[in-house]
């Protein structure tokens, strides 16, 4: 802007503008910021949400972190690091840190963070400086192909990584790792499909991690994918395993849809870490929160709501109260398990006979294989005879073909029942727009 004679003339118009605290609270300049990120993206042609998150989100997710973290909010002296792989302009990094300064002035949060959008990173590495942060903290470059913080181990870690962007640029790379280091590496659990590399993140994030004696604490968002893509034995599926059935996963909050500036779709904070509190080893909460939000006065691109300070209260609260209640259920790990079967008939031949191999074994008919999920919790062999053998009685197992997956299919747990409505209450409704219906035609043709 110096070189092209502009840079002058912007500062001038910005003293111009009362931009004072009275005049300016801190979440509207908040807003007013990312209006303009979110109105430079669309001028670059470039996806809003690879640079910001709203306010109100990174605060709860900043809640759900630090919620029983007693030392950080209360200690004095204290340091703590965090860290965000896809920190875009650095706002979950520099409102986690003005969050927590809030609750404990004597704590101190040391911030990292990696951007691979040039634009993004100076402007991260910016606010970084204005906040007297180690600017030199922030990396620029992918942080799955060229890792700027390799080795190194953070307290939290928080991110908002772009929803179902491809990896097919950096395929080479991170198959070479999975294949040749496996957990040694970062990427050992599995591989999402090519058209999603959101599952790469998480696994980066946990190879962060500290010991689980220190430990580490993650708040990662998603769209619905994650939750439940693949089936038995797909890297996504895999993935979910690993994380499951190392008790890594301690909550998945679902949010309302409109949150973000750059899509609509309805999102989920995943909490995850490798320091559970003991009442919540062995289980996984569900939160739906899907209803806590109010309507905004003025659009902001896709964002047409947003979360109150109260909603992000009762959200905060029941996420750390850890009961049942209308909008929190909890499980056991295995609940989200399940065993895939392989179901097999056999073959007949023209005259109706069952056919066999060489070996006196049945044929299976591959017109007539089909599969079954039994939960984790059941016996497959008691499933079998109960679900079935009663429908299917030739019916065998394939055990060769049998996988373990995991899903977690939110909507099924907080699903509830609207009874259809009666008929005479359709008919009523027929019968009233044909009413309307001719007297309108009556008042055309008159």
């Amino acid at each position: 802007m110096d070189e092209a004679d502009l840079l002058y003339m912007i500062v001038k118009r910005f003293g111009e503008v009362d931009l004072h605290p009275d005049k300016v609270s801190n979440l509207e300049m908040g807003y007013i910021f990312e209006e303009l990120i979110r109105r430079f993206s669309e001028l670059s042609n470039e996806t809003a949400g690879e640079h910001f998150t709203p306010r109100e989100v990174i605060r709860l997710m900043v809640n759900l972190l630090f919620v029983n973290d007693r030392e950080i909010l209360t200690k004095q002296g204290i340091v703590r690091t965090l860290y965000d792989p896809a920190s875009g302009t650095g706002g979950m990094l520099s409102i986690a840190e003005e969050y927590l300064r809030e609750f404990n002035p004597d704590a101190r949060l040391e911030v990292f963070g990696q951007e691979v959008n040039p634009e993004s990173y100076a402007i991260c590495k910016s606010d970084m400086l204005i906040k007297g942060q180690n600017a030199s903290n922030i990396k620029f470059g992918n942080s799955f192909t060229n890792d700027g913080l390799e080795n190194e181990k953070f307290d939290y870690m928080l991110s908002n990584p772009p929803f179902g962007v491809e990896w097919k640029k950096v395929e080479k790379q991170v198959k070479d790792e999975h294949e040749k280091r496996g957990f040694a590496g970062r990427f050992g659990a599995g591989l999402p499909r090519i058209s999603d590399g959101s599952f790469l993140f998480l696994q980066h994030m946990i190879s962060k991690m500290k010991p689980a004696n220190g430990g580490s604490r993650i708040g990662i968002v998603f769209n619905g994918s994650p939750l439940f893509t693949g089936g038995a034995g797909s890297g996504e599926s895999e993935i979910r395993k690993w994380i499951v059935e190392n008790d890594m996963l301690e909550a998945i909050i679902a949010m309302p849809e409109q949150l973000f500036y750059n899509t609509g779709i309805f999102t989920y904070i995943w909490i995850v870490t490798n320091r559970k509190a003991r009442a919540r080893k062995g289980k996984i909460q569900l939160i739906n929160a899907i209803g806590f939000y109010n309507k905004m006065s003025r659009s902001l691109g896709n964002k047409r709501n947003e979360i109150g300070e109260g909603h992000i209260e009762t959200i905060t609260k029941t996420y750390g109260d850890f009961k049942e209640n209308e909008f929190s259920k909890i499980f056991d790990n295995e609940d989200f398990g399940y065993w895939q079967i392989t179901v097999e008939r056999p073959l007949k031949d023209e005259s109706g006979s069952i056919m066999k191999d060489s070996k006196g074994k049945l044929k299976p008919d591959a017109d007539l294989r089909d599969s079954e999920r039994v939960p984790l919790k059941e016996d497959i062999k008691t499933y079998f005879k109960r679900e079935v053998l009663p429908h299917v009685p030739d019916a065998w197992i394939d055990e060769s073909k049998t996988k373990k997956g995991y899903e977690i299919n939110f909507t099924k747990y907080f699903y509830k029942y609207k009874p259809l409505r009666s008929l005479a209450e359709i008919r009523a409704d027929i019968l009233a727009l044909e009413k309307e219906t001719d007297g309108l035609l009556r008042k055309a043709i008159e």
